[in-house]
């Protein structure tokens, strides 16, 4: 509570209700697209992860997960340019120098405030997504290099294919230390500024001190993110089933 006192009356207390009623509240950041899709490409991850371990018997399943990932980062990347808000890439994707001056301020504890990704948080986002599709993509040329060849071996000589093989597999590991960066950077901010980037994420909202009223959105523009998804899945599908049969004496 508070004080108030002037020379004429005596003090007068006020509550803190109302500064608590504020801090207490959440504005919606992230559409449901945007966590969906955050959510699935975990998941797809781990399973193409998996399914690799597990070995050839599992390639197709593998397969499988390599489509789940170039849908997903394929929706991404077009609901950077006509979903929600916080989604656009030109509402957090920055220059060189906005980013050098976020880093800076940063690392002398004076941050400044994004409703959305922050400039680093950006540059994490947009590596993620290109590493991710290239990733998923040159595995759709690959062969396991004993029996299994991707869906779309037939378009590439078996030379091209060993070396998108060989990409598919130098790509993870730089994938997977961007992955530890993210996972690293998401627990300094829960520690240091006491933000939950994970709840944000699955509920799509944030406290009212970090997203002013006008930086809200109000909708998730479900019809259009259902369309795209629709759109990419079904050109993903004719590409594959209209590719050429893998010669078996190439391979």
């Amino acid at each position: 509570m508070t004080l108030i006192s002037s020379s004429d009356r005596p003090p007068v207390v006020v509550t803190s209700d109302a500064t608590q009623s504020v801090a207490n509240q959440h504005r919606q950041v992230w559409d449901l697209p945007v966590r969906v899709f955050h959510w699935s490409l975990v998941a797809a991850v781990v399973a193409s992860y998996v399914t690799n371990k597990l070995g050839v018997g599992y390639f197709r399943y593998h397969v499988w997960c390599g489509y789940a990932v170039i849908v997903l980062v394929s929706f991404r990347l077009l609901w950077g340019l006509v979903g929600t808000r916080h989604a656009r890439f030109w509402n957090f994707v920055c220059g060189p120098a906005s980013t050098a001056r976020y880093a800076l301020g940063w690392m002398r504890g004076e941050p400044q405030r994004y409703a959305g990704h922050n400039p680093l948080g950006a540059l994490m986002v947009m590596a993620l997504l290109l590493a991710l599709f290239a990733q998923a993509c040159s595995g759709l040329f690959g062969n396991d290099e004993i029996v299994n060849v991707g869906p779309l071996y037939g378009y590439a000589s078996n030379e091209l294919s060993l070396q998108l093989t060989s990409l598919h597999r130098q790509l993870f590991n730089w994938i997977l230390a961007a992955i530890v960066v993210h996972v690293l950077a998401v627990l300094v901010h829960r520690v240091a500024k006491r933000e939950n980037l994970v709840s944000a994420m699955w509920t799509g909202r944030k406290p009212a001190h970090v997203v002013s009223i006008d930086e809200s959105i109000a909708s998730s523009r479900l019809g259009l993110a259902l369309l795209l998804i629709l759109a990419i899945s079904g050109a993903l599908a004719w590409i594959v089933a209209n590719a050429p049969v893998a010669d078996a004496q190439s391979f």
